[in-house]
């Protein structure tokens, strides 16, 4: 039996998100369809609400509902330590580890000649001015361990090794070809322990 229009519309659109497949996205169109028009209601209200009011932390770069994020506002945090990361993501898979205590720099994306993206269009720029004042004294490159993930971190340890600031890279506990937003607390804590010096 096939859908209706409006529902196969639905399952297509779940789809698209990252992990969902054919089947998935259909259980969850029914459930919503099951639970009725107010539910459905609510899920669109709340997503309309998050596209309106998250954007990018102006610093950061991480998600936030306000131009600076809490954690770039928190004087808790140690200004002397800088995590890279690729995506605002990979911030969150961070702080539900609880181990760093520093501050994070999101790049928006790797560097990837197949895809057509270069340094240009990555937050390079933003990172060498959060460099100046020279508070900052280690850069730890957290990309992915992927083709994509390593040719950024290597050209990044390249373009940082004259400005003389500590970089090092996540080492242990994450395999090759890995997503650092879903690697476990664990994980995360024995890859920052064993980062070790780029270049």
């Amino acid at each position: 039996m096939k859908l209706p229009p409006p529902l196969e519309a639905v399952v297509e659109s779940l789809q698209k998100l990252p992990g969902v497949g054919a089947k998935s996205a259909q259980r969850m169109a029914l459930h919503l369809l099951k639970e009725g028009p107010e539910a459905m209601a609510h899920l669109a209200h709340q997503l309309q609400q998050a596209a309106e009011k998250v954007g990018f932390c102006q610093v950061c770069g991480a998600f936030t509902d306000q131009p600076t994020c809490p954690i770039c506002l928190d004087p808790r945090r140690d200004p002397s330590s800088l995590v890279v990361v690729a995506e605002a993501s990979n911030v969150l898979s961070f702080e539900r580890s609880g181990h760093f205590r520093g501050r994070y720099h999101v790049l928006g994306g790797l560097i990837s000649p197949l895809r057509g993206v270069g340094p240009d269009q990555l937050r390079v720029r933003e990172l060498l001015k959060r460099l100046e004042d020279g508070a900052i004294q280690e850069i730890i490159l957290a990309t992915n361990p992927t083709v994509d993930g390593e040719a950024t971190a290597s050209w990044l340890a390249r373009i940082l090794e004259p400005i003389g600031v500590r970089t090092t890279r996540i080492g242990l506990g994450l395999p090759i070809g890995s997503d650092l937003e879903y690697a476990d607390e664990l994980t995360l804590d024995r890859a920052m322990e064993g980062r070790r010096p780029v270049g």
